[in-house]
């Protein structure tokens, strides 16, 4: 049985930098995103003193108690095939306990359901069908499936993929394998002739309007924030502020660390000189991620939105990521639900919708738990 001890972020950065991936959520980098919570690094030890998993555990008080919410973001990253996992989640609830952790939630990083581009567009043409979930995956997870019962077993509690807490990260996300069947690496030929007619087309206009995509530094993250928050004006959202942007951009880039483990990019679309799209992309080894998006109003015409995707996925591509990650989707496929605007965007690049396990709670003390729930179904 693996023990536990408390690490040094240079302890859990190294750990990261021997593995293939991690969740961006579990590098030491993300602490520094999140300093309105308590953070601390952990790693599991074998008897011949090798570190075997670690973890980012961030701690919420409660309002005017001196307990908290352990919460660890896809994550820990420990062996998920376990079929012993409580050897693993035994000795980290004990010790979060001793750290006035009145209930734990975790995110399994566990695929349990896929489905393909070509599934959801059916889906989304059949009246009826409301949810993914209707339509019969393309692979159902068996390492997955038990995930889920032993978390079950140890008496963790599935939660509703909408989170809360300022704290939820979307159990359905949307991802395009970098990678084919027999793990050969995709060509930017074979990517795009996975995308649909109108995503080809799109990509070819920008190019052909003469939009251009580069590479931005901290500097120009100003730019970035001003169209993103005329974006959060036109579709109805709030904003993060400027700030918090650069210390995502500082943390993930870990500055000053000798061997960063996760990588931060800002892309930026111009048109004649006019900022038409901008995004930040995040890698962490061989998982790429698009994390935020800007657009303009104006001259949404020249495909800004299009190229500047393009441009991230041959990135991910060339830097050798096995997948490009468009995250969060909702489950819905109701052609009238507002949300499915988005689905369709990313279904659009070929992919494949992914269900992951989603985030588990274990309450320590049953009462504030119950409390905390009360208080978050009031907010």
């Amino acid at each position: 049985m693996p023990s536990l001890r408390v690490v040094s972020a240079d302890e859990h950065r190294d750990y990261l930098a021997t593995l293939p991936t991690a969740s961006f959520l579990q590098t030491p980098g993300w602490a520094k995103v999140k300093p309105e919570w308590r953070s601390e690094h952990l790693a599991w030890v074998d008897d011949d003193g090798r570190t075997v998993g670690a973890a980012l555990v961030l701690y919420r008080q409660l309002p005017r108690l001196n307990r908290f919410l352990a919460y660890l973001p896809e994550g820990p990253v420990i062996d998920w095939s376990s079929d012993r996992l409580g050897d693993w989640l035994d000795p980290l609830v004990r010790h979060l306990k001793g750290e006035g952790a009145f209930a734990v939630r975790i995110g399994p990083p566990v695929v349990t359901r896929r489905w393909t581009a070509a599934q959801i567009k059916g889906g989304i043409a059949n009246a009826d069908v409301r949810r993914l979930g209707q339509i019969p995956p393309l692979e159902r997870s068996a390492a997955g499936a038990r995930v889920v019962s032993q978390l079950h077993e140890l008496g963790w509690r599935h939660q509703a993929a909408e989170g809360g807490f300022a704290a939820g990260q979307p159990q359905f996300v949307y991802q395009i394998p970098l990678v084919q069947a027999d793990r050969t690496p995709h060509t930017e030929e074979s990517l795009l002739k996975g995308m649909n007619q109108q995503w080809r087309r799109n990509i070819k206009k920008a190019d052909k309007e003469g939009v251009e995509v580069s590479v931005g530094t901290g500097a120009d993250l100003k730019a970035f924030h001003d169209l993103y928050v005329h974006t959060a004006e036109r579709d109805h959202f709030t904003p993060r502020p400027l700030r918090y942007f650069e210390v995502m951009y500082d943390a993930l880039n870990e500055e000053g660390a000798t061997e960063p483990v996760s990588e931060m990019k800002l892309w930026l679309a111009r048109h004649h000189g006019d900022l038409v799209a901008a995004t930040l992309s995040v890698r962490v080894g061989t998982h790429a991620w698009y994390s935020y998006g800007a657009s303009s109003t104006e001259k949404r015409d020249v495909r800004g939105s299009n190229a500047v995707q393009w441009a991230m996925i041959r990135d991910a591509l060339a830097a050798g990521a096995t997948v490009y990650d468009l995250r969060g989707i909702t489950d819905t496929l109701d052609a009238d639900d507002s949300h499915v605007g988005l689905i369709q965007f990313k279904v659009g690049t070929g992919g494949e919708a992914v269900e992951y396990a989603g985030e588990w709670d274990l309450p320590i003390n049953r009462v504030l738990y119950k409390a905390f729930q009360i208080y978050l179904a009031r907010r």
